[in-house]
């Protein structure tokens, strides 16, 4: 009888959040005996974390476990995350699948698969273990290690903006935040084992603490700025509404946190703002990014925006490319608007087409591509730099500066966790060129 370890391959969809959740999965699956490998590589299970924030995700989720099934028709195919949540009885119809979990539990893939294993045989028809996320606490997770250069942290699940083109607060439920002190014991031990970069995250991450007692997003970033050793942290996608005078005079004294912030705006235009009951307007955003700029001179900021929402005029149209511009973002992500079943704007009037999305998205994107060069060529301004290096491709380290510009400088060897001081050359239309001064650690 072989003693070999049974192997897992965990394939991830969607968000920071669920990358995250997807190393906490494979950790407890090392710790239960099991032997995690590449996605690409033959095993005895698969692990899909699906996403469902476009309808793309889900048929994506689909190909995937279809894909992996076809690979390896005797090997064990889970399926847990944001689709399985929403749509489980569509999930139980892919061929192939064995277990399908939802979000409130995602740990319990572990056992289930062992199950699987135990029985030595395919489902007929696949377990369906999806529970209440409206009741469900902070599923506990942790994770000890890390691949890449930074490690992001899940602070907090769930989202009660209820916005009106989202289905995340459906398969995610309400804000639950993980206990201040369980997120400073997590950071403290992968500062302690080399990382030099914690990205902070969450489905909503300004929401941290709405849930616990005496608690905001300020207390925790100011803890973690406490530990020793700590190197740069980053935030996951704000809300621009948390930008109120009184946070950012408290952020502007953590000494560990980066000049760089996502900024979720979605539309520039005040009347498709109120359509997708967001809880800011166009100037209430602006004023907010303009408070950041003020405290942090250096800043980089980054967004996202849905163009084609239902009723988003020209003049809507031309009030988001006003915006960007006032803004100035350094990159922006640009989705035309998908209707996703459930929601409110999936039945509002006005539907855009989808040659008119396409057009609005281009234009939106030329723009970003242009405000980047602008941004980019402005930082050759302050030509000695500190760059955290990442990848190796071609003889080029690759990394970013603290405010989230990309650098690649020259090197033999591999920079990877590398903080080294680099001055720089050149601006392209993508990133900065540099030459390497010194690595510092």
């Amino acid at each position: 009888m072989s003693n070999a370890k049974p192997t897992v391959a965990i394939l991830t969809l969607g968000c920071k959040v669920n990358q995250y959740e997807s190393e906490a999965i494979a950790e407890s699956f090392e710790k239960a005996g099991f032997s995690v490998r590449g996605a690409d590589e033959i095993c005895d299970v698969y692990v899909i974390n699906t996403c469902t924030v476009t309808a793309e995700s889900d048929r994506k989720a689909g190909q995937l476990a279809r894909r992996v099934h076809a690979r390896s028709k005797n090997a064990f195919v889970l399926l847990t995350g944001c689709f399985t949540q929403s749509n489980p009885d569509a999930a139980a119809k892919i061929e192939g699948v064995d277990d399908i979990c939802g979000n409130t539990d995602k740990l319990s893939v572990v056992a289930a698969a062992q199950r699987l294993l135990a029985s030595a045989q395919k489902s007929v028809a696949p377990t369906v273990r999806v529970g209440d996320v409206m009741t469900a606490p902070f599923e506990p997770m942790e994770i000890t290690r890390f691949e890449r250069t930074r490690a992001y942290v899940k602070i907090e699940d769930g989202c009660e903006n209820r916005c009106s083109y989202c289905a995340i607060p459906a398969a995610r439920g309400r804000v639950r935040s993980k206990p201040l002190d369980d997120v400073v014991r997590e950071v403290r031990g992968l500062v302690a084992g080399g990382c030099r970069e914690i990205v902070l995250t969450g489905i909503e991450t300004a929401s941290w603490g709405r849930d616990l007692e005496g608690v905001n997003l300020a207390d925790l970033l100011e803890a973690v700025d406490a530990i020793e050793g700590i190197g740069r942290v980053r935030l996951g996608s704000l809300d621009p509404s948390l930008m109120k005078q009184n946070f950012v005079d408290r952020i502007a004294k953590i000494r560990s946190l980066t000049p760089h912030f996502h900024i979720s705006m979605q539309s520039g235009s005040s009347a498709v703002l109120a359509a997708m009951k967001r809880k800011y307007n166009r100037d209430q955003a602006l004023c907010g990014i303009e408070r950041l700029r003020a405290a942090f001179p250096d800043a980089e900021l980054t967004t996202d925006f849905i163009v084609g929402f239902p009723g988003e005029t020209d003049a809507d149209f031309a009030d988001t490319m006003d915006l960007a511009k006032k803004a100035d973002f350094l990159s922006m992500h640009v989705f035309a608007y998908s209707k996703r079943a459930g929601t409110i704007a999936a039945t509002l009037p006005n539907q855009i087409p989808n040659a008119v999305k396409k057009e609005r998205s281009a234009a939106l994107i030329a723009l970003g591509a242009e405000l980047r060069r602008g941004r980019l060529a402005r930082a050759m301004q302050t030509l000695s730099r500190e760059v955290l290096f990442e990848t190796y491709e071609n003889g080029l380290a690759i990394g970013h500066t603290d405010s989230f510009l990309e650098v690649a400088a020259p090197s033999p060897v591999p920079l990877h966790s590398k903080l080294c001081n680099v001055t720089l050359t050149e601006a392209t239309n993508e990133r900065l060129m540099a030459v390497i001064n010194e690595v510092k650690v």
